[in-house]
């Protein structure tokens, strides 16, 4: 005999979800400017072609990062970690990065950080 599983719908399991990055804790989201997914990870060091070179211009403690490609062209990004506390030093006015466009991420030293194109 089998018993009866409770299966929730995916509408309360999202209620109750609340992403931890905004109490300075680890991110449980994989959203747009929350935490890094292995796959996203995988797929850009597996587009490595797609990376654009950039200078970050300005950053605030609201979490937004401006940065202008090579090409002038300026990007304002948002991270969810950058809003719970200081960005990191690395992402200070003046430090190289790059970005890549296609799955919204950030390398600033090397670290990854899923962001939100605003």
């Amino acid at each position: 005999m089998s018993t009866s599983q409770n299966r929730l719908t995916p509408t309360p399991v999202r209620q109750d979800a609340i992403c931890m990055c905004a109490h300075g804790q680890a991110c449980s989201s994989f959203a747009p400017g929350h935490a890094v997914h292995l796959i996203q990870a995988r797929l850009v060091s597996a587009t490595p072609g797609e990376w654009v070179d950039a200078i970050v211009t300005a950053t605030d403690a609201a979490g937004t990062a401006l940065v202008h490609t090579l090409d002038g062209a300026p990007v304002e990004l948002w991270n969810g970690a950058w809003a719970a506390a200081q960005p990191t030093a690395e992402l200070a006015a003046g430090a190289p990065v790059a970005y890549h466009p296609r799955y919204h991420v950030l390398s600033v030293g090397g670290r990854l950080f899923n962001t939100l194109a605003l």
